[in-house]
Parts: structure tokens; C-alpha cells; sequence
């Protein structure tokens, strides 16, 4: 069994003023933003290529045992995920530091709660997929090891060229689904992609469909990746599309959709992450207070928001 962090009752939580915010340090537990870069995108791989590299910022979303999308670490307790992955009030949790659709009993795998759910307020659902991204805030923050370690979110302005070769991974089948009994793969999987013009991407998907040429599918907020040789199946919705820039990983997209997966003319379209770089940064900046505090600085918080007494 993987290692797990027991339920508990729901974190307390304070919005305290900006001047005690700065002046306590348990308040600020949860990793600010501009300290994510320093320990992302730079997984240690063996040297010998002959062994599987492991992708250390892939998330399994669970819910009960049951793999669901796929997802990136991209803070300390900060999972990006595809947004038509959550549906209703389910339980979700997450599982880390495994290749292993079923991990065995081990100390590196981590299965951790979603605290919450946050979807981007321009996902309208399946029908018309746009703002296709939702964040989960985890119950504990994770410790960055070999195994468990976030991607790095690209600036906003940043731009990648067609032809960027990046890669994909989850636990969807390689090869096209004929059976809805077919199982996933117990592995995780990785396919070489490279970026695709969007109106190449869209062309290729109108000709395949009766929809008016007025009515764009594929949108500003969406960059396709294709492979000349195979893809990734259904069960990898939500997971990253990872793509090396200067030395360091970063996070182009979460799958969004794509139609007859595992074939060459039929390329990925990803939610574009950075469309959403700002809202991602000032959903995780809101997030104040992710870690309780110890029984003295509590003590002291409660003294401190005490209307003043007279004598």
C-alpha cells in the first residue's frame, strides 16, 4: 500500500491582515510562488538511457482506487489537472512518486487527499471546452525527493515554436481502445510529440466533422501535439504535456481532447497553460494557510484578533 496521509477534519482557516501575514512564518508554509522555479522541472534520470526514466511531477487522480485523469505537481500541494475530469462531489485523491498504475507497498509513493477543487470560471463543461483547467489543493504539502518533485509554469508571454519536441505521458493504452474492458497500462507511458500549428491542428479536425467553418474547435486557448508514430489513449486526460526549455521542464498543457487517440492524423489538443499562468498564480497565492500552524503560534493568532479590552 502506498504510503497515505490519514483523513482529518478540514484545516483551519484564517484570512488574516496583509501586516500579520508578513510577520508569521507558519502562515506562510505553503511555497509562494516566486520559490516554485527554484526546485522544478529538473528530474534526476540515470545515465544509462537503457533504464525507464521516471516523470517525478506525474499525478495519479484517484477516485477510491480508481485511476481516473491524469494531473502535474506544480507546487508543494498544487496539482493541475484537466477541469471535465471533476465531476460532482466526489472524493478525489492523488497518488505520487510511482510509475505504477497499482503501486506496491512503498515509502516513496505518496497518496494524498484533495483538499479542494478549484475550476477555471470559463469551463462551461463538455459541450464547449474552453478553460478546460481546475486546480486541487492537497491536504499536505509533498516532500520533493528523486521521485516526487513539480514542473515548472511557463510565463505568460512565453511562446512555443511548431516543431518543439516535448512529451507526453499517463497510464492510457498506446494502442486505439476496441473493448470498454480494456484495462490501462500498469505502467506509466511516454510518446515524443511535437507542437502543431493551431489552424493545422483545426483543419485537421474539421475535415473529420459537420461543423461550420464559422465555429472554431480549436481555440486560442488550446496547442496541439502530434507523433509520427503513436500517442496516448483515453485515461490520460488532464496529464502534462512536458516540453524541455534551457535546461529545465516545463508545463505547455494538460490533455483536454482528441479523437481516435493513437493515431497520427489525429493530434492532442492541450489546454494551453499559458493562458492561465496568472489566474494559476493567484489561485495558489490565495491559498494562505494550507498547513496548521503549531499550538503556540495559534495561541498567539487568537490573542492577536481579540477586540481590544478596556480595564
Amino acid at each position: 500500500r502506498a504510503a497515505s496521509v490519514p483523513r482529518r477534519s478540514r484545516p483551519l482557516r484564517v484570512v488574516l491582515p496583509r501586516r500579520f501575514i508578513l510577520s508569521l512564518r507558519c502562515v506562510t508554509t505553503v511555497s509562494p510562488w516566486h520559490t516554485v522555479p527554484e526546485a522544478c522541472g529538473q528530474p534526476w534520470w540515470p545515465k544509462n538511457l537503457d533504464l525507464s526514466r521516471h516523470w517525478p511531477w506525474e499525478v495519479s487522480l484517484r477516485v477510491g482506487n480508481e485511476h481516473v485523469c491524469g494531473g502535474a505537481l506544480i507546487d508543494l500541494n498544487w496539482v493541475v489537472t484537466a477541469a471535465h475530469c471533476i465531476q460532482g462531489t466526489k472524493e478525489y485523491s492523488v497518488i505520487l512518486g510511482t510509475s505504477k498504475l497499482m503501486p506496491p507497498n512503498s515509502t516513496r509513493t505518496l497518496l494524498i487527499p484533495v483538499r479542494d477543487i478549484i475550476m477555471h470560471p470559463k469551463y462551461w463543461g463538455r459541450t464547449f471546452i474552453m478553460g478546460d483547467v481546475a486546480l486541487l489543493q492537497l491536504y499536505n504539502p509533498v516532500i520533493i525527493s528523486k521521485y516526487v518533485q513539480p514542473i515548472c509554469l511557463p510565463e505568460p508571454n512565453y511562446s512555443l515554436k511548431v516543431g518543439t519536441q516535448c512529451w507526453v505521458t499517463g497510464w492510457g493504452q498506446v494502442k486505439q481502445r476496441f473493448s470498454a474492458n480494456s484495462t490501462l497500462a500498469p505502467e506509466l507511458q511516454e510518446a515524443e510529440v511535437f507542437i502543431m500549428d493551431n489552424k493545422k491542428c483545426d483543419q485537421i479536425y474539421r475535415k473529420k466533422s459537420h461543423i461550420p467553418r464559422v465555429v472554431p474547435l480549436v481555440l486560442g486557448d488550446m496547442i496541439c501535439a502530434t507523433n509520427y508514430r503513436e500517442d496516448l489513449c483515453s485515461g490520460d486526460s488532464g496529464g502534462p504535456l512536458a516540453c524541455e526549455v534551457e535546461g529545465r521542464w516545463i508545463l505547455a498543457g494538460v490533455l483536454s481532447w482528441e479523437k481516435a487517440c493513437a493515431k497520427v492524423h489525429n493530434p492532442g489538443v492541450y489546454t494551453r497553460i499559458t493562458k492561465y499562468s496568472r489566474w494559476i498564480k493567484k489561485q495558489i497565492s490565495n491559498g494562505i494557510l494550507s498547513v496548521p500552524c503549531t499550538s503556540a503560534w495559534l495561541l498567539l493568532l487568537f490573542w492577536l484578533l481579540q477586540p481590544q479590552m478596556g480595564p
